[in-house]
């Protein structure tokens, strides 16, 4: 396939006269997270949520969005996250940049809270978390989610959204709802994919190839196998920088990292002895290449000899992230089930830097006199491991009780789960303060001030941070439901869990839905769940270099639970989140064509668990010696660094909300299918007490006021998506509206709220049959170029980013910066 990709300046007008040209040829359709194929034909039974075998997504008692292929293909994205952000304007996948290997693993949300506190299912199995703590100022702070982004597109034959607290059918971290993805397992064709992008700005070119096939093993087994490559590289919409250089020039990269991502996927059955053995999982790794703050010229931290004006350390991070499920199930009769399974999920991420140098080691004095003068100018930084393996037995079917219009629908279980952290130290020059790494010698950097430790841009993980720790967790459940009359259908479910570090929890759950007639409905739930710490906040401690709120680069610590920094500082050890969740709406759904859903939700955290603001020392404490003037300067001193942070159960929070859903979908008299979609999500998240569990910390120094806003602001309150889809023939059009409501921070200008506007986006494609086999796709996202607002020019002393060349905010854009994009794809089965 030759495409031709526009040079700057061309691509907007070349994408808009092919889809006029195109539009011309037939009328316009957009996104659903249905089909009309499937919409008409109901198909859509889904797994997730119920443990009865026969209800479609509006047959039941707690919101479920099922998200088809159709609609899966039709956005263009490439990445799992961007593709349920499209679809799903409950969940958000926020665009970070400067962050650190948050600038390749983005934190994946559902309803507004944290990545963590929403559970990644795989055909019905708990997905293992990722390594990577998000600690610098961006959504999901102190977190660590699941790296969605490692399931390729293109083995995935649904999603289901569970919107919906689920911990007592689920376990720990269902606070926010369930995603469920359900694999393909399809041995009839093979599926070939190749696309092409770049945005309007002429940077950011994608390069993706895909490819799915299935054999088939016996008579009634399958192996479906996904291969999948991504090419990104870089944006960059960072402006002069004319507070640091002159003349004014950019130095910074601001905007979407280099990535190269590879996967291998498998998903497999085989029937054996009566039942079905079956095994699931990947290999994903993805390489990426982003920057830290740029140093300049004059700053202790360059050294004049090696960058003379100035320089910007390169950060090189691989997420390397395999997982293996192998399971059986067997049919004890026609009304029960077992099912078995034991899995395995492992990741890893790694941080590397080059172009950089540690000062110390630069300006160390040499025996003899004089100084070393020399530093290596790359090094491996260290390593995060996360491992767990679960273990789950489950029982369910089915018991003519007698009562009411249907069997009692019942499950039991059991599930074991082990979870392993490790933190491997970096080469000793990313560490070290010179090269015998003694504080006790004084090494003066080129400013005449001490010379900071380690290497530039992310200082690597010293032995003292290295860890190897587990733990292990037990739980049991029960899950009931049943139309006990022919209107009222009642579920409950209960679960125990026995954890081997913070001791046994219990939630519980109940969900009511009453049909009034054949096409209306109410439902609504309530339950109490819970999340455990996890391993990944329990045992993470880093030294890392961030701006404080002076904008001045500092030395960071992040303390270990347990750790004597914590314990100095009267940090508690963590115990888990409570959470207590309600939800009531209708269901309407006067024909197989049209649906209406509309979930009120309110989600109450006690305890939650919160990442710290950075603890400086008192404002003018720098020659105190007295603690009762300048506590925090004292404990900070014999730690050698600036900041401190901690995990600490330090919130409450409230979240309430409302999910409007609406499809239709009908067959026009020439055949053609049209379709229309609405979704819409408004919420809202309050801090209701921040409270300090030190006597040295005043809450409003634990948690600032710059992280309530990062909680309570920080995600989009407002998200809407419009949509219609026609297809008639050989043609296929998708047209969606995305909506981001307002997001503000004050994260890096404490004090200053900036405030970044609700945006509308829109996206385009048109796909043209060749054959049955081939198609042929021209779309573009967000085609009308939008960016997000500029930041406030309020002056460099008040705000410097402005002047540092960040134009377009930084913390909290639920979309990015990277202005249109425009692509062509070519799809072949065979």
């Amino acid at each position: 396939m030759n495409v031709s990709i526009p040079g700057r300046g061309q691509p907007r007008a070349a994408l808009y006269i092919a889809l006029i040209a195109a539009l011309s040829a037939v009328p316009v359709h957009a996104q659903s997270g249905k089909t009309g194929d499937e919409r008409l034909e109901t198909i859509n039974v889904i797994s997730t949520g119920t443990r009865a075998g026969n209800r479609s997504d509006t047959d039941t008692a707690a919101p479920v969005d099922v998200i088809g292929k159709d609609a899966i293909e039709a956005t263009g994205a490439l990445e799992t996250g961007k593709l349920l952000q499209k679809l799903a304007p409950s969940f958000n996948f926020p665009t970070n940049f400067v962050s650190d290997g948050t600038d390749l693993v983005w934190p994946a949300t559902l309803r507004g809270l944290g990545p963590d506190q929403v559970l990644v299912l795989v055909n019905g199995k708990r997905r293992h978390q990722q390594s990577l703590v998000n600690v610098q100022q961006t959504i999901g702070r102190g977190s660590a989610g699941t790296d969605i982004n490692s399931i390729p597109i293109a083995s995935i034959e649904r999603i289901e959204v569970l919107r919906d607290g689920a911990s007592a059918q689920y376990g720990s971290d269902a606070i926010a709802g369930v995603i469920n993805i359900i694999l393909k397992d399809q041995t009839d064709h093979t599926d070939v994919g190749i696309e092409i992008g770049q945005t309007y700005a002429g940077d950011g070119d994608q390069y993706h190839g895909s490819l799915n096939t299935g054999f088939k093993l016996g008579e009634e087994g399958f192996l479906n196998l996904t291969l999948d490559y991504t090419k990104r590289l870089e944006t960059n919409r960072a402006g002069p920088d004319s507070l640091r250089v002159d003349p004014p020039r950019v130095t910074q990269r601001l905007g979407e990292a280099d990535m190269e991502g590879k996967q291998l996927w498998i998903n497999s059955e085989i029937p054996l002895a009566g039942g079905k053995l079956y095994a699931f999982g990947g290999i994903s790794k993805r390489e990426g290449n982003s920057s830290g703050f740029f140093r300049s010229a004059g700053d202790g931290r360059t050294i004049p000899q090696l960058y003379p004006n100035g320089f910007l350390p390169i950060l090189l991070t691989t997420t390397d992230d395999r997982s293996l499920a192998v399971g059986y199930r067997h049919a004890i009769n026609d009304a029960w089930s077992w099912d078995f399974s034991v899995n395995r999920g492992w990741n890893q991420f790694e941080f590397a830097s080059e172009g950089t140098a540690n000062v110390s080691y630069y300006y160390e004095p040499k025996p003899g006199g004089g100084i070393y003068g020399e530093t290596p100018t790359s090094a491996q930084d260290g390593t995060l491991r996360f491992k767990q393996t679960t273990a789950n037995f489950d029982l369910k079917g089915s018991v003519d009780w007698g009562i009411g219009a249907e069997p009692l629908y019942l499950a039991f279980g059991s599930e074991w789960r082990r979870d392993g952290y490790q933190i491997i130290a970096g080469d000793p020059v990313s560490y070290q303060y010179g090269r015998t790494n003694d504080p006790g010698i004084e090494i003066r950097n080129a400013a005449g001030g001490i010379a900071a430790a380690g290497i530039q841009g992310f200082p690597g993980f010293t032995p003292g941070t290295e860890i190897d720790a587990s733990r292990r967790s037990f739980g049991i459940y029960v899950d009931a439901e049943s139309y006990v009359t022919r209107n009222l259908l009642i579920g409950a479910a209960g679960r125990f869990e026995d954890y081997s570090d913070f001791g046994t929890n219990s939630t519980g759950k109940l969900s009511l839905r009453y049909n009034f007639t054949d096409t209306f409905s109410l439902r609504g739930t309530v339950s109490k769940g819970f999340r455990a710490p996890s391993v990944q906040q329990q045992f993470f401690s880093q030294v890392s270099t961030n701006l404080n709120a002076n904008g001045v680069l500092t030395d960071t610590i992040t303390a270990r639970q347990g750790s004597p920094a914590a314990l100095a500082f009267g940090i508690k050890p963590l115990k888990e989140e409570s959470s207590n969740n309600y939800s009531l709406g209708f269901v309407w759904k006067p024909s197989q064509q049209f649906s209406l859903t509309a979930d009120l939700y309110q989600i109450s955290i006690d305890d939650r668990i919160v990442f710290s603001s950075a603890i400086g020392p008192e404002a003018g404490s720098e020659n105190c010696t007295d603690p009762t003037v300048c506590p925090i300067a004292l404990l900070l001193r014999p730690l050698n660094v600036g900041q401190a942070t901690f995990f600490t159960n330090a919130v409450d929070t409230k979240t309430r909300g409302l999910d409007i859903v609406g499809e239709y979908v009908t067959e026009l008299q020439s055949g053609a299918r049209l379709g229309f979609s609405a979704a819409l999500d408004f919420n809202k998240t309050e801090v209701l007490r921040v409270n300090s569990p030190s006597s040295v910390l005043p809450s409003s120094v634990l948690f600032a006021r710059e992280q309530v806003t990062l909680i309570e602001e920080g995600q989009p309150r407002q998200r809407v998506t419009l949509g219609t889809n026609f297809h008639t023939g050989p043609w296929h059009t998708d047209l969606a509206f995305n909506y981001y409501g307002s997001v503000s921070g004050e994260g890096f200008t404490p004090g200053l709220k900036q405030k970044w506007g609700g945006k509308w986006l829109t996206d385009l494609s048109v796909s043209y049959n060749v054959t049955d086999d081939l198609r042929l796709t021209l779309g573009g996202n967000n085609i009308f170029d939008v960016y997000p607002d500029k930041w406030e020019s309020t002056g460099p002393d008040q705000n410097p980013f402005p002047y540092l060349g960040f134009k377009y905010g930084w913390e909290t854009l639920p979309f990015g910066l990277n202005g249109g994009y425009y692509y062509a794809r070519v799809a072949y089965r065979f």
